[in-house]
């Protein structure tokens, strides 16, 4: 497919406005398949109501703060919340964390833009674990040995579907580790923007000087704290992401691409025909991620129910 055409989605995912107009002949609505993010978020209960006219208080903040981290299993006072974990990349120097920020490897757009070199020693080490767009998991112990001597910046995005991947049961609140954790994209929720950084005394300081008193939304608390508290819907959720990866790996592999990689939220296929598949699959309204250093890499996030496993089932075999 022309490049001019396949510009505009070697970014981000999420593009259906670009998808939109690029193929305007393509069946609607479309089904969106190019981010990693919960296709079924967590709703919240009928009796939760956010009142958006006052500043969110403290006391508000602080019980989200506590509530992530009784799911995180850490203690409150590590955590900090901020409006999405992507402002804590870009941060990451501000908070004091010594350079160079080394990124080695694929990995998300923003920690090349936030990196000083893919490579090198001392400083700091930022990985994503899971990895993004590959899937590559990193057993925690492992982690930890790639960051002795220097500082290790953990971004655990993905992990909330299989927190036994967690590097945070193996370090203490005084150890040289920075944790990211993502709300948006377990539950489904990117647009809430909220996310959280666990790290020392001195980092989270640094880190809250920066965003001030009120660093997230009225909404974020309100929903963020009731979201963590919902057990069930948690343990519900993680044995559903699982069952509908495996249903995905099984029916790309029926059409003959394999995917790789371990995260439950999304699958890597890597194929010759990478952009020609996706270009094909966006004709019939399904939209993909593609790479801009990877012609050969093409990310399908997980379908939502039997209706969008059939409609994927059906613009792959059209192709």
């Amino acid at each position: 497919m022309a490049a001019a055409m396949i510009a505009d989605f070697l970014g981000h995912g999420g593009r259906i406005d670009a998808a939109m107009r690029a193929w305007p002949g393509a069946p609607r609505p479309w089904l969106d398949l190019s981010t990693g993010i919960n296709p079924q978020p967590w709703a919240p209960p009928a009796g939760l109501t956010v009142d958006a006219a006052p500043l969110p208080s403290r006391a508000a903040l602080a019980a989200l703060e506590a509530s992530a981290a009784r799911t995180f299993g850490v203690a409150a006072e590590r955590v900090a919340a901020v409006p999405g974990s992507e402002i804590a990349l870009r941060l990451l120097a501000a908070m004091g964390l010594p350079r160079p920020i080394v990124a080695p490897g694929a990995g998300y757009a923003t920690h090349r833009d936030v990196a000083d070199a893919q490579e090198g020693a001392g400083g700091t080490l930022l990985l994503a674990n899971p990895n993004n767009p590959d899937g590559r998991l990193i057993p925690p112990a492992g982690l930890l040995a790639m960051g002795e001597g220097r500082w290790l910046v953990v971004d655990e995005a993905f992990v909330d579907a299989q927190p036994e991947a967690s590097v945070l049961p193996l370090v203490d609140e005084a150890a040289p580790v920075v944790v990211l954790r993502s709300f948006g994209k377990f539950f489904g929720l990117a647009g809430v923007r909220l996310g959280f950084v666990v790290a020392p005394a001195a980092i989270l300081a640094r880190l809250r000087g920066l965003l001030g008193d009120w660093p997230v939304s009225a909404q974020a608390i309100a929903w963020g704290a009731a979201a963590y508290a919902d057990m069930a819907w948690i343990a519900r959720t993680r044995e559903t992401l699982a069952s509908r990866a495996r249903r995905l790996n099984a029916l790309l592999a029926s059409h003959g691409l394999a995917a790789v990689g371990s995260s439950l939220l999304f699958r890597l296929v890597v194929h010759d025909d990478a952009r020609a598949i996706f270009g094909r699959l966006a004709q019939a309204g399904v939209l993909t991620r593609p790479f801009a250093d990877r012609a050969d890499w093409l990310r399908f996030g997980l379908p939502a129910d039997d209706a969008e496993f059939a409609r994927l089932d059906r613009a792959l075999a059209d192709g």
